[in-house]
């Protein structure tokens, strides 16, 4: 954030004095004082809200708010997951200077999913309580005009400029919040690719990456079970044959026992943060991302620079997830 953009809208003219260019260089010291000030005071709010919200009493009270309508989006979330996880395989692969460009623009444009009312509700938190400890008002924008107020008052320059701080930092906040409110998705989608991969593990003896997996086992289980029961020679030995030649499931049956399973997988996930939140929280995995996203956050507000918190959890669960319908044979 450079004092020509915070004192005015041009640098000063080269017939400045020296008094005035120290005024600027302690302009600069003065911005870099209250960033510096304010995200430190930020990372000292962080044990406090982690307790408070992801720790037990209080991560029941984050996460029951997806008692409603997100059990709806959170199935459509992980529908929409393999379309999701193809996008992104598609802008690794797709160069955006090729001949295929329009296809990494396209690529580009398709949303990770529905944002869920837990989502919202952390951003919310994370606005109120973390980033303005509470206030309504900005609470960046009084560090930064508190520092830079002195030092104008000191030299009698003209009153601090207060809507062109809103309009910097505004869009950089919300668009790393939107930043976070993927992690929460990407978060849940590992939730359920580790449950599968336990439940295939256990249930079957097989590796199961995710709900497509699971759903192709599930189906083929299905499948032979029906088979057994109709046998001309019995049940029993219908099992016996079956178990050496198994049938193979309908492509109805596949799709039906898939869909059944992601959307029981979806469900759980809308109300996983309940057990994971915590266990996140003992991990230190919440004080990690909060402090990366501070991190970030601090740099784009100091250099002026777009916003560059890219958490790596989507990507994590996009790879779990085309990994998942490859060994299902989809890809």
């Amino acid at each position: 954030m450079s004092s020509d953009y915070l004192a005015g809208d041009s640098p000063a003219p080269r017939s400045a004095t020296p008094e005035q260019t120290f005024s600027e260089a302690e302009v600069e010291q003065a911005i870099r004082s209250g960033i510096e000030r304010y995200f430190d005071d930020c990372r000292g709010r962080i044990p406090a809200f982690i307790d408070r919200h992801f720790h037990y009493p209080g991560a029941f009270a984050t996460n029951r708010i997806a008692l409603g309508w997100d059990m709806l989006r959170a199935p459509i979330n992980l529908l929409w997951a393999p379309v999701y996880a193809l996008a992104c395989l598609l802008k690794i692969l797709v160069p955006q200077r090729s001949a295929l460009r329009w296809l990494h623009k396209v690529a580009n444009r398709v949303p990770a999913g529905l944002t869920t009312q837990v989502q919202q509700h952390i951003s919310h938190l994370i606005l109120v309580e973390l980033l303005n400890n509470g206030r309504e008002k900005p609470l960046l924008e009084s560090y930064l005009i508190e520092e830079l107020e002195a030092v104008y008052e000191r030299h009698n320059c003209e009153p601090v400029d207060h809507q062109q701080f809103k309009t910097l930092i505004e869009p950089l906040v919300a668009d790393t919040l939107s930043q976070y409110r993927v992690t929460r998705t990407a978060s849940a989608d590992i939730t359920n690719s580790i449950t599968c991969t336990v439940l295939g593990a256990f249930a079957f003896q097989k590796f199961t990456p995710g709900g497509i997996g699971l759903g192709v086992m599930l189906a083929s289980v299905l499948a032979k079970t029906l088979a057994a029961r109709d046998f001309i020679l019995g049940e029993t030995i219908g099992g016996w044959y079956y178990s050496v030649f198994p049938p193979e499931p309908s492509a109805l049956t596949t799709a039906s026992v898939m869909l059944a399973v992601m959307a029981a997988l979806a469900a759980f996930a809308a109300l996983s943060g309940m057990i994971f939140d915590p266990i996140q929280a003992a991990l230190g995995l919440h004080r990690r991302r909060l402090h990366k996203l501070l991190d970030h956050l601090q740099r784009d507000v100091t250099l002026s620079t777009q916003s560059s918190f890219r958490p790596k959890d989507q990507f994590i669960a996009r790879v779990l997830d085309t990994f998942d319908m490859i060994k299902a044979g989809l890809l």
